[in-house]
């Protein structure tokens, strides 16, 4: 009895069997085709890519899933095998049975028969339409990230771990005067001042070998030096990311020297108007005492001139030495009073053209500074009412005044709502602050803008009677509305013009 054992095996079976295996096993496409292009075999991932079983491809032309535009393409390919040549990742289109025309990397080899003649042709198929779509995925996400780095304001730097610039981007170019190309490869320490610059290295060394981060996820202001010397101050954020095979530290760098020269302007606004604000309250307070005072002086000059028509030839001279005496005081005391007024009265500065919405975009943040609650604030300056012609400070006065008054109103009210808002009514501009407090108590409404009339507990009351003064020297007129349920509004006239300075950027609610 004979078995599979004993039945002798043709040469080079067994290796025939492996190879189908393979073939039939494989993820890639793999056909064969004679030299006139005539399919031969046809593996089952052939099938899934292509669509067409092998019955319906073997003994067809491979031409039927080549598009109409390539089939130059594959007569040139048969020629080149002809001539025993190979191909490798030749890229090329093909087309399945749906019609779909897809991406596909070819491996073609001559098969040779016993002599070495060859014989046909091998093809290997691989799909490329997941490679090409993360490719052009990937394009597409790199095209982004520098479209962002190009607008992005704020400058990023990267560095590797020995402090070496990796990139550089266009705000960076920007703000410190180089090109990428300049600093590429460079240490980082090139854009420091000293003492950084020199300390830099070892920040480095010693974050490396100990872990201990000292501004790594940190914001801080620091000092930079732009290629012309010159040094500004930056806000820098440092992160940091391991990639296969690096270690980069990402700089976001934002120039503060903008803000700060802002934060300067303001102080020194709020440092004028404070003492705008202190010069009119005592010229306002020292008119009304010298008004009260003069009464008294011109009695006293009335009485004097009455006793000196009583005196008598026997009068004694020492009274009339002293009632010479009363009177030069009283003269004396007159032109006390006199000076002082002279020496606190503010000189005009002059009406000049200004944005609306500058001003007040410039005394907000003092308006609203030192509130213990937030107060919800809104900025309305309508495009033909933003162009006015007053004297800046004064008119910024009147601005602070009034809205730190209405601040004070809401300071127990559930709902602290502020209201600026600006129109045009003619010539003129009228300009609104309105607030959501209690309203004003009918006693003090009638007599608002009186001095020394206030709801305060502190406070000399004169405030509004200066911006009264102040509207009314600009041909301009200031009057309240106030009730328990809208809270009160004040609202005042002022002279437009024409043009003024740009927009400033909106104000933001405090």
């Amino acid at each position: 009895m004979s078995t599979d054992a004993d039945t002798p095996r043709k040469p080079g079976s067994d290796v025939r069997a492996i190879l189908a295996a393979i073939v039939a096993s494989s993820n890639d496409a793999i056909v064969g085709k004679d030299l006139q292009g005539i399919v031969t075999s046809w593996n089952d991932a052939a099938e899934r890519l292509f669509g067409f079983s092998a019955a319906e491809m073997i003994g067809q032309p491979i031409t039927r899933i080549i598009p109409f535009e390539r089939l130059a393409e594959e007569a040139s390919i048969l020629e080149r095998l002809r001539r025993d040549e190979r191909l490798t990742n030749f890229v090329t289109l093909r087309q399945t049975k749906s019609g779909m025309v897809i991406p596909v990397s070819l491996t073609i080899s001559p098969i040779h028969d016993e002599a070495g003649t060859v014989i046909g042709v091998s093809k290997i198929a691989r799909d490329l339409s997941e490679q090409q779509r993360l490719a052009q995925e990937l394009r597409q996400r790199e095209a982004l990230l520098r479209t962002i780095l190009e607008t992005a304001p704020h400058g990023l730097i990267v560095i590797d771990r020995d402090g070496r610039v990796q990139s550089f981007s266009p705000a960076a170019q920007r703000m410190f005067g180089y090109t990428e190309a300049e600093v590429l490869g460079h240490n980082v320490n090139m854009l420091m001042p000293e003492p950084d610059r020199e300390g830099h290295d070892g920040y480095m060394t010693r974050y490396l070998r100990t872990g201990e981060a000292r501004i790594i996820g940190i914001g801080r202001m620091v000092d930079a030096r732009r290629k012309d010397g010159s040094i500004f101050p930056i806000e820098l954020g440092v992160g940091e990311a391991i990639v296969p095979g690096h270690h980069v530290f990402t700089g976001f760098v934002r120039d503060m020297t903008e803000r700060l020269e802002q934060q300067r302007r303001l102080a020194e606004l709020q440092a004028e108007l404070v003492h705008v604000s202190r010069v009119s309250d005592l010229g306002q307070m020292l008119s009304a005492l010298a008004h009260e005072v003069t009464q008294p002086l011109t009695a006293i000059s009335n009485y004097v001139s009455g006793i000196r028509r009583l005196l008598t030839p026997e009068t004694p001279p020492l009274i009339g030495q002293a009632i010479d005496r009363i009177a030069e005081q009283g003269e004396r005391a007159r032109g006390i009073v006199q000076s002082l007024r002279s020496m606190v009265k503010k000189e005009s500065r002059g009406l000049q053209p200004e944005n609306l919405h500058t001003m007040i975009h410039e005394i907000g943040t003092l308006a609203l500074a030192g509130s213990d609650r937030s107060v919800d604030l809104k900025v309305d300056v309508e495009p033909e009412a933003a162009h006015v012609h007053v004297d800046k400070v004064m008119i910024q006065q009147v601005l602070l005044n009034l809205m730190r008054n209405a601040v004070e109103a809401m300071d127990g009210s559930p709902v602290r709502r502020l209201e600026v808002a600006a129109s045009r009514r003619g010539e003129r501009v009228e300009v609104l602050v309105a607030d959501s407090g209690p309203g004003l108590p009918l006693s003090v409404q009638s007599r608002l803008f009186q001095p020394f009339v206030t709801t305060k507990s502190e406070g000399l009351g004169i405030g509004l009677s200066i911006c009264r003064a102040i509207v009314e020297s600009h041909g301009g007129e200031l009057a309240a509305e106030s009730s328990d349920d809208a809270g009160t509004t004040f609202r005042f006239t002022i002279p437009a013009a024409d043009a003024v300075p740009d927009e400033p950027q909106a104000l933001q609610p405090h």
